[in-house]
């Protein structure tokens, strides 16, 4: 069966944003919906949106996850859940798709889209339903989002009337790409109750994937 190629970033160029995002959500004390663990990286907004990227090595990735609400594919355990019809996310896939998609699963997470990249080119398996990645909105495809995201997590936990730090501020993180210092994340979030040092690991741990 053939594959459907998508146009989508490549993978390493999510870093910047993913990591900026992860940084500011870490000095907060709200980590764990942004981060990355190992050569794995993570976005989730709480409300039933996820996603992964999971780098295998030669250039080679995987990206995967679902949206409760929108995700229609139904895939596996998914399909007995809510009693539909299963698209197989892994139709005509080489076995490299495979390893993340089955760590998945033994985190008893539902999938609703599979996608992976080879060097070079995205793909994913032919279908016609809607998988949630595009109602996912992972930020660390576009400088706006990430920004967006950036602001709204700062003004949402500082003090009322508080804090809201400059686009130069924000892009400036972002350009670190995972290396920022303590001075790059204190320029983005507010001082009081939230911590620069943590930002600067949670950012860093993106340069070992």
């Amino acid at each position: 069966m053939a594959l459907t190629e998508l146009d989508l970033p490549e993978p390493r160029s999510l870093r910047g944003r993913w990591a900026a995002l992860a940084a500011v959500q870490a000095a907060g004390g709200r980590g764990d919906g942004c981060r990355a663990d190992g050569s794995s990286w993570h976005y989730g907004d709480g409300d039933g949106r996820w996603c992964g990227l999971h780098h295998l090595g030669d250039g080679r990735a995987v990206l995967l996850g679902h949206d409760y609400d929108t995700s229609q594919t139904f895939y596996a355990e998914a399909s007995d859940f809510f009693e539909e019809q299963e698209t197989d996310l892994l139709a005509g896939a080489p076995d490299w798709w495979a390893p993340p998609v089955r760590r998945a699963r033994e985190e008893e997470s539902f999938l609703g889209f599979v996608y992976a990249f080879d060097g070079s080119t995205w793909r994913r398996a032919e279908y016609d339903v809607e998988d949630g990645f595009s109602s996912v909105r992972l930020p660390a495809l576009s400088d706006g989002r990430t920004r967006e995201m950036i602001v709204a997590t700062v003004q949402h936990h500082a003090d009322p009337g508080g804090h809201e730090p400059s686009q130069e501020s924000v892009d400036a993180l972002i350009a670190a790409d995972g290396a920022p210092d303590a001075a790059l994340v204190a320029a983005v979030i507010p001082h009081a109750g939230w911590d620069a040092t943590a930002g600067v690991a949670a950012a860093r741990a993106f340069l070992t994937g």
